[in-house]
């Protein structure tokens, strides 16, 4: 047998399928979209401004590079040209943009006889004015007023007030007396109008009962209601186991004062001394005189609700002393 000296062919290569490219290709891109997620559409809620909103619609989601716009909220200006935009950037973070709007101003006020004062430093969307009149002037409205929105700009949430002139009418006539200025109808704030009695045609003469000197202390008000003027005659007070330390007069006048005190084994109750009041009454109340019993030392009545009287009774040290004796003892015996 002889070799051949035909050099030895290779068996035919298969030939390759079209499918195992593809699918190549094809893992390649599941791979890519699979890593999508980590790479685009990763920025989320857009930053919140307290002077901007965002211009549109906000999305879930925004693209590495996207852009968005901003717009001033209602209330607020942009004092610049350029568009107010951020972006998200490579890294899926939004680049933060500083507040660029303002507030916007409300007309200053202005009042006459009075001042504005704006504790929040500028007359401004959502901040205050407060009002304030001069001596002798009262504020007629709101005494603070709120720059709010109105429609596509701002105002005040009320009218401006004003600052009115202090005046009193007259304060009035009274039976039996008069006052000062009595011809004229109009006073000012402060003024003052003194009222007297006239003298009486018969025995007793008129009691001059409240305040004698009224001022005008507001916008049609006085210091206190007009007197009267009337005969005012208190019975002798009568107390038993008691008698009186004041001179006794057959009839007593306005404001008299008596002072008591009782017989021996009896302690007083109830105040001393006592008034001859506006209506021909003892006030307070004429005291009683307690057998057996001591109780605390009367209380010493202030002639001050009266009129014209202005010191308080103050109890010295000695009374204060028995007093506190006097609670002991009682605590004890019970």
């Amino acid at each position: 047998m002889t070799a051949s000296c035909e050099p030895r062919r290779a068996p035919p290569r298969r030939p390759e399928s079209p499918f195992s490219s593809w699918c190549f290709v094809g893992i390649i891109l599941v791979a890519l979209v699979l890593r999508l997620p980590t790479s685009l559409g990763n920025c989320g809620k857009p930053p919140e401004y307290k002077s901007m909103q965002l211009n549109g619609t906000p999305k879930t989601s925004y693209l590495p590079g996207e852009k968005i716009f901003f717009e001033c909220k209602p209330g607020y200006y942009y004092s610049n040209d350029y568009p107010l935009s951020t972006f998200c950037d490579q890294s899926n973070i939004w680049f933060l943009i500083d507040e660029a709007c303002h507030r916007k101003k409300c007309p200053t006020p202005i009042v006459p006889n009075g001042e504005t004062f704006d504790p929040q430093k500028g007359f401004e969307f959502a901040k205050e004015a407060h009002f304030y009149c001069n001596y002798g002037y009262y504020l007629k409205g709101e005494q603070i007023l709120t720059c709010i929105l109105s429609g596509d700009t701002v105002n005040w949430d009320h009218d401006i007030p004003t600052c009115e002139k202090i005046l009193c009418k007259s304060p009035g006539k009274i039976n039996n007396g008069k006052h000062t200025n009595n011809w004229r109808d109009v006073f000012e704030f402060n003024e003052l109008v003194t009222y007297s009695c006239d003298h009486s045609k018969g025995a007793e003469e008129y009691s001059l009962v409240g305040e004698s000197k009224l001022i005008c202390s507001g916008p049609g008000k006085w210091s206190s209601d007009p007197p009267q003027c009337k005969v005012v005659q208190c019975e002798q007070p009568v107390i038993q186991h008691g008698r009186p330390l004041s001179e006794m007069k057959k009839i007593f006048s306005y404001l008299d004062e008596v002072l008591f005190e009782c017989l021996k084994g009896f302690y007083l109750s109830g105040s001393n001394p006592v008034f001859c009041g506006g209506n021909s009454t003892w006030e307070p109340a004429v005291p009683t005189c307690i057998k057996d019993f001591k109780p605390p030392p009367p209380i010493k009545s202030s002639v001050s609700k009266f009129p014209g009287y202005s010191n308080l009774y103050e109890p010295s040290v000695e009374e204060i002393m028995e007093i506190g004796i006097s609670l002991v003892i009682n605590n004890y015996l019970l």
